[in-house]
């Protein structure tokens, strides 16, 4: 029998953690219950979540510069859940890498569902056995980059791995999939996120800057991602599939 996944609940009120961490217990999930980002972290390195649902109105605390914490050192879901409702910090939230951001109050239905997303979108391959036989994902290779569909790994063309968040690893996939061809915001945000798209308009305009900032030598002017004004995204390189 699988042991239950793993999640942080991190908000410094304590009726917010309480009703979160009963919920998701209820839900099948071991929840650890925490009340500021250094408690996150410690808990990082003895036992890390699988996901983490991070408010960021923490006393004292920048909850961004923890989230961003979280991305430059352990692969995990980030599930950003706060007060903070304005556009600016939403964009803000993603371009520090979580996967997701919801805004109080909630419905615990709704980010269940969203916590369920981010982890299918974010689990190891080797997590769940496959219902049917399939093809294992594929490797992708252009200019010198190595895209790896089983380990979702990026490799650079200087041999080192670059860390890409799960939301950047999809959409890489699927850029990389359909090379010479304009892929509209739509259909990326519907292969990236499935149904439980994000909640605001620019998620993969900010997950396409974050990919330059890794990908492209000069990020003013970009060669392999390119825009098409009014249409979407171009992935221009030539691919190879193995």
């Amino acid at each position: 029998m699988n042991s239950p996944l793993h999640l942080a609940v991190v908000d410094d009120e304590d009726d917010i953690t309480r009703l979160l961490a009963t919920y998701l217990q209820g839900h099948g999930f071991r929840v650890s219950e925490l009340r500021s980002g250094r408690d996150l972290l410690a808990l990082m390195a003895q036992d890390p979540p699988a996901l983490v649902l991070l408010d960021l109105g923490l006393p004292g605390e920048d909850g961004f510069a923890i989230a961003r914490q979280l991305r430059e050192h352990w692969h995990c879901g980030l599930v950003i859940v706060t007060g903070r409702g304005d556009a600016v910090d939403k964009v803000v939230g993603l371009e520090v890498g979580a996967d997701d951001y919801v805004t109080k109050p909630f419905d615990l239905r709704e980010l269940l569902a969203r916590v369920k997303a981010v982890l299918r979108r974010t689990a190891p391959p080797s997590s769940a056995a496959p219902a049917a036989p399939a093809a294992a994902p594929a490797i992708k290779r252009f200019e010198g980059w190595e895209l790896d569909g089983a380990a979702r790994r990026l490799t650079h063309p200087e041999g080192h791995e670059v860390v890409l968040t799960s939301g950047e690893f999809d959409l890489l996939a699927a850029l990389a999939e359909a090379p010479g061809r304009v892929l509209s915001r739509d259909h990326l945000l519907e292969r990236t996120r499935g149904r439980d798209g994000g909640p605001f308009d620019r998620t993969i305009d900010v997950q396409i800057g974050r990919l330059r900032r890794k990908l492209e030598a000069d990020v003013e002017r970009p060669q392999l991602i390119k825009s098409v004004r009014g249409a979407g995204y171009l992935f221009v390189p030539k691919v190879e599939t193995a």
